[in-house]
């Protein structure tokens, strides 16, 4: 089994529940992981048989940007579940959303929203 990891995308997106979030916009990172049979799919060193992490980015950058959310929990599960969708090959995906900018007074860290195929 092997994986395809794609850390770090960052995206700038109109998502969140307050009205100057949806008006101002804000960037989310988008962490994603995808497991597939490595040794498989890969035997031929063919492109045309694997998954290509050009068209991970794409779908998550297409689901992230196109569609407007209340909830970063929401980016998430639709990201995992287009990427189990557009490709079949893939056993699990793993994806994190991080919200740097959060409405809310106080001294922290960025927040993180993880969901995994392996826990839907």
């Amino acid at each position: 089994m092997g994986q395809i990891e794609l850390p770090n995308m960052r995206f700038y997106t109109y998502n969140g529940v307050h009205e100057e979030e949806k008006k101002l916009g804000q960037q989310l990172r988008v962490d994603v992981r995808v497991y597939y049979p490595i040794e498989m799919l890969v035997m031929n060193d063919d492109l045309t048989t694997t998954i290509s992490y050009s068209d991970i980015y794409r779908t998550v950058a297409k689901v992230v940007t196109q569609n407007q959310f209340n909830l970063i929990e929401s980016v998430a599960l639709l990201v995992m579940k287009t990427l189990m969708l557009e490709f079949p090959q893939a056993t699990q995906v793993d994806v994190s959303v991080t919200k740097h900018a959060i409405p809310i007074p106080g001294v922290y860290d960025p927040f993180t929203i993880s969901v995994s195929s392996a826990e839907v």
